[in-house]
This record gives structure tokens, C-alpha cells and sequence, in this order.
């Protein structure tokens, strides 16, 4: 059975967007991306990664339809990752793009984050 929740995108005609649509498959919570990810969008994507006060708590994100991420984006991964281990839990990457991936690549986040190439990979115990 999955849930959704939609976050606010950013204001319509604003350059810098990021929406985050929130799932749960088999107890795995799946923040599906579309947009920037820098430091104007920087707190949606922080406030929809927070896992606190969930037990063990898995999540997967779904970075598809994601065009751009800055520093701010790895800062707020590597931020999350920490988090998410210290409860227990995990972080994945799924499905990011080309220009995401070399983003991800350069900085070393693909070799401290599971990075996987499509969600089912990412979904898979």
C-alpha cells in the first residue's frame, strides 16, 4: 500500500523550483524529485529527507527529474545520510541524471551514498 504527500514547489516563474512528492513502498519512504536542487531550494529538500522520531527509517531518493544540485544539495545528502545511519536507517540514490551523477562523482558522494542507477534497484532489499 503507498501514501502521498506533495510539497509546495517553489512559486510558479521562479527559475529555481524543486517539488518533492513523498511515497512509502514496503516501509522505504520515497522522496520522488523534479527540479533544482540549490541553496533557494535548499529547506524543502531538507524538510522532506527529516526521518526523525521514525524508527530504523529507510529512504530512497528518486532523482530523476532532477536538473541541477549545487554544493548545498551535497551538503544536505551527506547531512542526511549521517542521520538516517545514526538511526539506524539508510539512504539511496536512484535514477540520477547525467549532469546529477557527475555532480555526485566529483565530490566522492557516490562512494559514502548508495547510489543506485533506477528505482527498483534502489527499492530492492
Amino acid at each position: 500500500m503507498s501514501e502521498a504527500e506533495m510539497t509546495d514547489p517553489e512559486p510558479a516563474g521562479q527559475a529555481d523550483y524543486l517539488s518533492v512528492v513523498t511515497t512509502t513502498t514496503d516501509n522505504i519512504r520515497v522522496l520522488t524529485l523534479s527540479g533544482e536542487i540549490d541553496h533557494h531550494t535548499g529547506d524543502t529538500f531538507r524538510r522532506a529527507l527529516d526521518a526523525s522520531g521514525t524508527p530504523c527509517p529507510h529512504v530512497v531518493v528518486d532523482m530523476r527529474q532532477v536538473t541541477f544540485m549545487d554544493s548545498s544539495g551535497i551538503n544536505i545528502l551527506i547531512a542526511a545520510h549521517r542521520a538516517l545511519s545514526e538511526a539506524g536507517g539508510w539512504l539511496r540514490l536512484a535514477a540520477a541524471g547525467e549532469a546529477v551523477t557527475r555532480t555526485l562523482s566529483i565530490v566522492g558522494v557516490d562512494a559514502v551514498i548508495d547510489c543506485r542507477a533506477t528505482l527498483p534497484q534502489a527499492l530492492a532489499h
